[in-house]
């Protein structure tokens, strides 16, 4: 069966190939009469734009990527169906780029270009601020998910608090008596660990008789929380451990686990991200929730803004993030020495 073309449309309607396509075309003006019997005869032919077609003509692609280096994460599944949905409800198409094992910002920029994108959203804690620069600094429109927070943007950015975030779960650990804590980073080099080891430590380091030791899982994955677990059992454990991400956090608990350590009687455990399966009943995680659809909403909102206004000034947007009790930790009573 032959593809239904715009001349068929034009044809059966009596009109222009001109009307057609400005029919088509968003903010393009067709009296209300012709844009009808436009309509009805695309209707009764089963035409379909022919969106590379349109772009050829007007110059505009619609297609932004959607770049990320964290595609082992379940949450990151639960942000690129955000984001792709998200976009295509605008018109916009999604280009979805695996920069996992990318360490050249420059080539990332080049190959998106060849897609001709008329905008990024790289959706990351990972990945060094170089790569919405190189974006930038090409002149594609680009707004960072997940990033860091500054008091004065160069980059537009959505995100959280993460400072605070470490604050909240030292906090948390010293309400419920723990003093010897751990802090179970993601990679060492990512601006969230960086900014949640600081928060944490700060609290730790201003409680009474409190103490604390760090680590590093090498990814935000269930396989490097789960090998850090078993790498940190080799010594005396900590009472309780703040885990950087919920996957990080489920691999520990699965390796405590596999030699009879419990959580929380043994070993207490706060994740991080509140992603789906942290609420499943076999883990049942006390975790922070960071607002993901919120971020991607704005992301995609902040995006749509700089398209239209590609002057405007760089914008960072915080979003809100709190502390969801489920069962990992012990329970205040027991912290207060009540049985």
């Amino acid at each position: 069966m032959n593809r239904v073309t715009l001349g068929d449309v034009a044809k059966a309607a009596g009109v222009s190939r001109s009307a057609v396509s400005r029919n088509f075309t968003p903010g393009s003006y067709v009296s209300d009469e012709k844009r009808k019997l436009i309509g009805r005869v695309a209707k009764n032919l089963g035409y379909t734009p022919n969106r590379i077609a349109g772009s050829l003509r007007n110059g505009r692609t619609r297609l932004i990527g959607l770049v990320s280096d964290n595609y082992k994460n379940p949450a990151f599944l639960e942000v690129f169906d955000l984001l792709s949905r998200g976009l295509q409800a605008q018109g916009l198409l999604p280009v979805l780029i695996n920069l996992s094992d990318e360490v050249e910002p420059d080539k990332s920029v080049r190959l998106l270009s060849r897609y001709s994108v008329e905008g990024v959203i790289i959706a990351s804690s990972t990945l060094p601020c170089e790569f919405p620069e190189a974006f930038r600094d090409a002149g594609i429109p680009v707004v960072h998910a997940f990033g860091r927070l500054l008091a004065s943007p160069s980059i537009n950015v959505v995100g959280i608090g993460n400072v605070e975030c470490g604050r909240m779960a030292a906090q948390k650990l010293i309400e419920r008596g723990y003093r010897k804590v751990g802090f179970l980073g993601g990679p060492p080099t990512a601006s969230s660990t960086i900014d949640r080891i600081a928060g944490f430590s700060e609290v730790i380091g201003a409680a009474p008789d409190a103490t604390m030791t760090y680590s590093f899982a090498s990814k935000y994955s269930y396989e490097a929380g789960n090998a850090e677990m078993h790498r940190l059992m080799a010594k005396p454990l900590c009472e309780a451990y703040f885990c950087c991400d919920d996957a990080i956090a489920i691999g520990a608990i699965s390796a405590l686990n596999s030699v009879g350590i419990g959580v929380p009687d043994d070993v207490g455990i706060v994740g991080f991200n509140d992603m789906k399966i942290a609420g499943w009943q076999n883990f049942n995680l006390t975790t922070i929730r960071q607002p993901i659809e919120n971020i991607v909403r704005a992301s995609i909102e902040l995006l749509t803004d700089v398209l239209q206004n590609k002057n405007c000034k760089a914008r960072a947007v915080r979003m809100p993030t709190e502390f969801v009790e489920r069962g990992t930790l012990r329970c205040l009573n027991h912290a207060n020495g009540n049985v």
